[in-house]
């Protein structure tokens, strides 16, 4: 897994990150299918340990990511994708204000089985001031020096 990451990250169709937390490693995100043209639009997906769930980390991280997808990437849309039972990615989305745009059936084979997504989208021009600056206007500061050590 890691040597294929390496091999699309230097191609620039993904983008993997490690997440950290107090220099602690507590997650893992990446910007993946980036696409250029007439998309020039990506997906994120990401985890993070049990332990420090509901601290804010994630959605700092997806924040900062999804944020240097506009800006430094210049794409013009970003999406989420989670199985509808995942509430707190559901949750990561819905304070992000990506807006709900529908359900893919049988998007994923997960497990031995095809699975439904819920996809949740923004694009560059819906918060202009930038995702993480809305996050801590709306939610504080207090979680973003923990995570990105500013």
């Amino acid at each position: 897994m890691v040597s294929a990451l390496r091999k699309d990250a230097r191609s620039g169709r993904v983008l993997p990150f490690v997440v950290t937390y107090d220099d602690q490693l507590v997650g893992q995100l990446t910007v993946g299918g980036v696409q250029y043209g007439s998309l020039r639009g990506a997906h994120v997906g990401y985890w993070v340990a049990q332990e420090f769930a509901g601290r804010g980390i994630i959605p700092t991280a997806v924040a900062l990511a999804t944020d240097h997808a506009f800006r430094t990437l210049r794409l013009h849309r970003v999406e989420i994708s989670m199985r509808p039972e995942n509430a707190p990615s559901r949750r990561v989305a819905e304070k992000l204000d990506f807006r709900f745009e529908g359900e893919r059936r049988e998007y994923l084979h997960i497990d031995g089985e095809w699975r439904d997504h819920l996809v949740y989208v923004l694009l560059a021009g819906d918060i202009p001031e930038g995702v993480l600056e809305r996050w801590h206007r709306r939610y504080g500061r207090r979680h973003t020096e923990r995570v990105t050590g500013k």
